[in-house]
């Protein structure tokens, strides 16, 4: 307590805003019951207390702050005029009195202009509160910091990052001699552009000389430098380098790092060049509290890209590879990662050599987005996978890929950490191309239909019994066939390409097939991208897409025959098999390819009965088969020396590069693969266990 008489010595000043404030608390019968130094200094002589309350009672009331002016005299005539802020004590003057703050009139406007200062101030931190940080991207976080700086506390801003946080690695130790960082984000005032001759985004900032100066920002501290010449030395480049660090017309700089849980990220660097004003402790304290904020949102977006990043990887991994050429089609295929949080999910496509030249075609959606869908959809292609290499209609690898899922995936819990994302609800496409027939078989569990575009036809979409998702069971899996033209294309996609909001899925549908009526003659990794384009897809759900370009094989290179089951006609299909691979001009084969043709058409007759089929089909590979209505399963096995039998299925594998068996709506075919390269006397008399 004092009066305004008072010494005051030994007593720490009142600041309001940075500015020494004289404040007196006056009582409501207008005695002085309190007052802090200045007030003490600056009143003393002066009679204020009257007119003080006066002043109060007719300006703000006993209930209302306010503020103005008053004149206090002396004694002696002399007056000073003040400037007031008053408050009511306990919500009512007339019980409690006031707390007022009093400044002499003439520094009125340097305490306002502190005010005015503090209070762009709190309201630039609000915010860079508000808007760093809310975005998971690296380039959006640093543009949003710097935007915010700038016009407010700087006249030009810059972040920039070390080169291993843009790959969402951690930095090591950032060397003042050798920095290596990037620029990522910079902001000129107004709509002036960025200096010319400045680093500006994406520029690895020069290598300049380690200095007590600079040395603060790579240890977590800040550094305000208003003398340029004594920062080109510490900076100790020349020429063009030095231009690429100090703007023209700069006169102050305040560099702080971004610093978070232990690590240097990068720094942030403020120039002013219009203002007059060099930058001081208030506004490096303002700086810190921006730059600490910013520096949790650019760790959190550093991290979020090196999952970001792995899940990709791992996506990307789990696809097959974007362009294939087989006999039976020409493929391209894209896909394209969710942006923002999502990040990568469970769309895939896959191309899949089946036996006999024909190739498979999958297309499949898994629930949900992250690892955990990538993870589940790595198990369903490997499922699918294993599945198509037994051969089975695609209405029946269907059914087969549903009682897996039903049966045998764990559900999801989402309250336990090791739990995997469950593949119930995936959407799934299948499909089988015969190059040689010309047809595709399509069966669908709850996915989007493909879109066939013919030779010289409309684009249209494929009428696919669209059958439940997977897992959901309750409804059978239905396939339809469809003819193909060679040089026909086919677009299997998933939903993120046509789905977006506030647009109907059948106009993205009608625009997906004008699009590829437009392009059908450019090549497939043409079109992949120029439909992502055309769609403008919303990106919040990953993109699959996979095109397809039909072949035929021709008549000529294809022979079949059916036979009776006499066992005498195993000759006559020897000599068939001769007489083709003659015309064929592939005599070299003849040898192993009737071997192949006897065991084969022998063993129907013997188990299996009529009709026999036997075709022949020449492409790359010469492709053997024969057909009989037995539903029995051949087996390999390996005959001891005393067996009888046995003998023939591992001699047809030796000969063969590849073979198998495949059920028929009614009976089975065995097919073989062979190089059309003639075999090596060592391969043939290997198969015979022949020691040479």
């Amino acid at each position: 307590m004092g009066s305004p008489g008072g010494t005051g010595t030994g007593e720490v000043p009142f600041l309001v805003d940075g500015v020494e404030a004289a404040a007196v608390v006056l009582g409501a019968d207008g005695t002085v019951a309190w007052s802090t130094p200045a007030a003490r200094r600056l009143l003393a002589g002066l009679d204020f207390a009257d007119g003080l309350r006066a002043a109060l009672v007719a300006g703000t009331g006993a209930t209302r702050a306010g503020s103005a002016t008053f004149r206090a005299a002396s004694g002696t005539g002399a007056s000073l005029d003040f400037r007031y802020a008053a408050q009511p004590l306990a919500g009512n003057a007339d019980e409690h009195g006031w707390l007022v703050l009093l400044l002499p009139r003439e520094r009125a406007a340097e305490w306002e202009a502190a005010q005015e200062r503090t209070q762009r101030y709190t309201r630039l931190a609000h915010q860079a509160a508000a808007s760093i940080g809310a975005s998971l991207d690296l380039v959006q976080t640093t543009r949003s910091l710097v935007e915010v700086l700038v016009p407010d506390l700087a006249d030009l801003a810059s972040v920039d990052l070390a080169e291993p946080v843009l790959h969402g690695d951690e930095p090591g130790v950032i060397d003042t001699t050798a920095p290596k960082l990037r620029r990522v984000a910079v902001a000129p005032s107004g709509e002036a552009e960025w200096p010319s001759e400045v680093a500006g985004i994406g520029d690895l900032l020069p290598e300049f000389a380690d200095s007590n100066l600079l040395r603060p920002v790579a240890e977590g501290a800040a550094v305000a430098v208003s003398d340029m010449a004594v920062l080109a030395e510490a900076l100790g480049l020349d020429g063009p380098g030095l231009r690429s660090i100090i703007p023209e017309g700069a006169h102050s700089m305040l560099a702080i790092p971004l610093f978070a849980r232990g690590l240097v990220l990068g720094a942030v660097t403020l120039w002013r060049t219009g203002t007059e004003r060099n930058f001081d402790d208030e506004d490096a304290d303002l700086l810190a509290e921006i730059a600490s904020r910013a520096a949790i949102g650019v760790d959190n977006a550093r991290r979020y890209t090196r999952e970001h990043r792995t899940a990709v990887a791992l996506q990307r991994s789990l696809l097959p590879r974007p362009v294939t050429r087989t006999a039976a089609a020409e493929t391209a295929g894209t896909y394209l990662p969710s942006e923002g949080e999502a990040g990568v999910g469970g769309d895939w496509f896959d191309v899949l050599a089946l036996s006999s030249l024909r190739t498979g075609f999958v297309v499949g959606d898994v629930v949900g987005h992250g690892l955990g869908a990538t993870a589940a959809m790595g198990r369903l292609r490997t499922a699918v996978q294993t599945l198509a290499d037994l051969d089975l209609e695609p209405d029946e690898l269907l059914s087969h890929l549903d009682d897996l899922v039903l049966s045998y995936w764990p559900e999801h819990d989402p309250d336990d950490p090791t739990s995997e994302l469950a593949a119930q609800g995936a959407t799934f496409l299948y499909a089988v191309y015969d190059p040689v027939a010309r047809r595709c078989s399509i069966a669908s569990a709850g996915h989007p239909p493909p879109v066939v575009l013919r030779p010289g036809k409309a684009p249209e979409l494929v009428d696919v019994p669209p059958g439940p998702p997977l897992g959901v069971g309750g409804m059978p899996f239905e396939a339809v066939d469809i003819d193909l033209p060679e040089g026909s294309v086919l677009a299997f996609f998933t939903d993120g390409l046509v789905e977006r909001r506030g647009v109907d899925v059948g106009d993205n549908m009608d625009l997906l097939c004008d699009v590829l009526a437009e392009n059908r003659d450019r090549p497939l990794e043409v079109i992949g991208p120029e439909v992502v384009a055309r769609l403008t897809p919303a990106r919040d759900d990953d993109i699959a897409l996979l095109l397809a370009r039909t072949r035929a094989i021709p008549a000529a290179a294809v022979a079949e025959w059916e036979l009776p089951a006499d066992p005498s006609v195993v000759s006559r299909a020897r000599e068939l098999t001769s007489r083709q691979l003659r015309e064929w001009g592939l005599e070299e084969l003849a040898f192993t390819t009737e071997l192949v043709v006897s065991e084969l058409v022998t063993n129907a007759i013997r188990y299996a009965g009529a009709p026999v089929g036997l075709r022949l089909v020449r492409d790359e590979i010469l492709v053997c088969e024969v057909s009989d209505p037995s539903n029995t399963q051949p087996r390999l096995r390996r005959a001891v020396a005393t067996d009888e039998g046995g003998r023939g299925l591992f001699l047809v594998a030796q000969l063969t590069t590849r073979w198998g068996s495949r059920y028929r709506r009614s009976g089975k075919t065995i097919w073989t693969e062979q190089g059309v390269e003639v075999p090596s006397t060592a391969a043939l008399l290997n198969a015979f266990d022949v020691d040479w």
